[in-house]
């Protein structure tokens, strides 16, 4: 099996909680991948006496989920003793650099560690993750960065801090991959791995005379300081690459605090990021923490009215587009999502645009169209190039009922597009990343049972229809569909591979 599943897992996990005088919610999917590799860390009321201390953490893991586990569950205690407690105790300029030393004394300590578990030292295991976290004390934030998950923080009403993402093409990232012996190729370390620092990869930790943080990937962590404003700061937003492929920093804040003035509910603002996300195309698990300051939106009439407005004026248009058709036929849920797309929505969320009100729209397509709510859900989970698939799927299946209805040959119509869609769901199965040439290519060498090199009883002559060649000669057989050709050997992936070639990026 490839690194992507057939349809998304859509199942969320979810949480909550407060103290400290903030609120938490997160949320995590598993999305289109294979596997579950992301973790995540949320702890108000630290041990060492630092009861008014707050700790949340996002790990993406790649090449498999053990590192990002195990650091979910222990990097803030490496990071606790790494520094010592009594370091952590003030505000002060002294105390501030203490933290810091004890965050990167923390990282450096946990990531030799787990050198020493067997599965990873032998290679059985070759999983690498990065983190990125946010350590809240009662006057500072300390944003922590090792990889390209990222935190934003959203200081009075837009972007005031963003952690930068370690690529290795960076010039500080990609030179000290180079003194290591490595290069940068297609943007990867050696062409494999598509970030530059990381816990784990001890494949790319082995250099001799080297230092840890002088490897091709480095553990070490980017320590950013701010101190807190108790009126300017909303909150923070901790996120792994899946929610950073499809939104930017600013679309992400003014999206999440849209959502903070019409639900007080922190775990559901998570869930609709994620959703949105995967609406908007992401292939990657996501997993999102929202720490919310006591200066964040609060909820308000105007937006909640605002809100309800746009529902109502969303299914009306489901509704219209439905009864517009009448007696030809009931478009199917793509379709419907692509002429509203068209128009000019109001008071959309900012950031989420219409991705975010996907569920309003296909909730009211399953209500009036009920015994098609399987198949619009199914089309309603899908990216944007899932979309187009589906809708040549249902393009298909469309053709063979009207041929099928007009002209008398409904049972051979209707094979033929089941053969049809047979054949595009396996080439979907068998050659995700490069479907359409595949197809394209099979579809134009194309023969009907019984004909040789373009002539016989059964065959279309040039410029005329199949279903005209069949009225031609009834005793035609029905179309002969090559099997789909097995798929080309996938070149090994490397450790967070990136997703098929065949939907472009958002």
């Amino acid at each position: 099996m490839g690194a992507f599943l057939d349809k998304p897992k859509t199942e969320k996990h979810s949480a909550h909680g407060e103290g400290n005088d903030l609120r938490y919610g997160l949320s995590s999917m598993q999305g289109w991948r294979v596997e579950m590799e992301d973790a995540h860390t949320a702890v108000v009321g630290l041990p060492h006496g630092l009861t008014d201390w707050s700790f949340f953490a996002v790990y993406d893991g790649h090449a498999g989920s053990r590192v990002a586990n195990y650091c979910s569950g222990h990097l803030l205690e490496h990071i606790l003793s790494g520094g010592g407690g009594a370091d952590f105790g003030s505000g002060s300029a002294a105390a501030v650099e203490g933290v810091k030393d004890g965050i990167r004394s923390g990282f450096l300590k946990i990531d030799e560690y787990m050198r020493s578990f067997s599965d990873l030292r032998q290679g059985l295991d070759r999983s690498g993750s990065t983190a990125v976290g946010v350590l809240l004390s009662p006057t500072h934030l300390y944003f922590i960065n090792c990889g390209d998950s990222r935190a934003v923080l959203c200081r009075g009403g837009r972007v005031g801090f963003s952690t930068q993402d370690h690529k290795p093409c960076n010039p500080r990232e990609k030179e000290r991959i180079q003194n290591a012996g490595g290069s940068v190729m297609i943007q990867r370390v050696n062409g494999s791995l598509a970030v530059s620092r990381a816990l784990g990869d001890y494949d790319y930790k082995c250099v001799d005379g080297k230092g840890p943080t002088e490897q091709l990937v480095s553990p070490e962590p980017e320590v950013c300081v701010m101190e807190r404003a108790a009126e300017g700061d909303e909150f923070v937003v901790l996120a792994c690459d899946g929610i950073w492929d499809v939104m930017t920093n600013e679309e992400l804040c003014e999206f999440v605090r849209s959502r903070l003035q019409v639900c007080e509910d922190l775990e559901k603002v998570c869930n609709a990021v994620v959703d949105t996300c995967l609406h908007k195309g992401s292939r990657d698990n996501m997993s999102v923490v929202l720490v919310s300051l006591p200066g964040a939106p609060k909820v308000t009439e105007e937006a909640l009215k605002k809100e309800e407005d746009l529902d109502k004026y969303l299914e009306s248009r489901v509704e219209e587009l439905l009864g517009r058709f009448g007696d030809e036929g009931v478009p199917d849920l793509v379709s419907v999502l692509r002429s509203i797309a068209t128009e000019t929505v109001p008071n959309l969320p900012p950031g989420g645009g219409l991705a975010s009100k996907r569920s309003v729209i296909e909730a009211m397509y399953n209500r009036l169209n009920p015994h098609r709510e399987e198949e619009g859900a199914s089309a309603g989970r899908g990216s944007a190039g899932e979309e187009e698939l589906e809708e040549e799927e249902e393009s298909a299946e469309g053709g063979g009922r009207g041929g099928g209805g007009g002209g008398g040959g409904g049972g051979a119509g209707g094979g033929t597009a089941a053969h049809l869609l047979e054949a595009l769901r396996q080439f979907r199965l068998h050659h995700r990343g490069q479907y359409r040439a595949v197809l394209e290519e099979s579809l134009s060498s194309y023969l009907v049972q019984g004909e040789d090199s373009g002539s016989g009883p059964g065959a279309p002559k040039e410029g005329q229809s199949l279903d005209a060649a069949r009225q031609r000669d009834p005793a035609a057989s029905p179309p002969s569909l090559p099997s789909p050709p097995p798929s080309p050997a996938e070149p090994e992936a490397g450790p967070d591979a990136t997703g098929p070639p065949c939907f472009p990026s958002v």
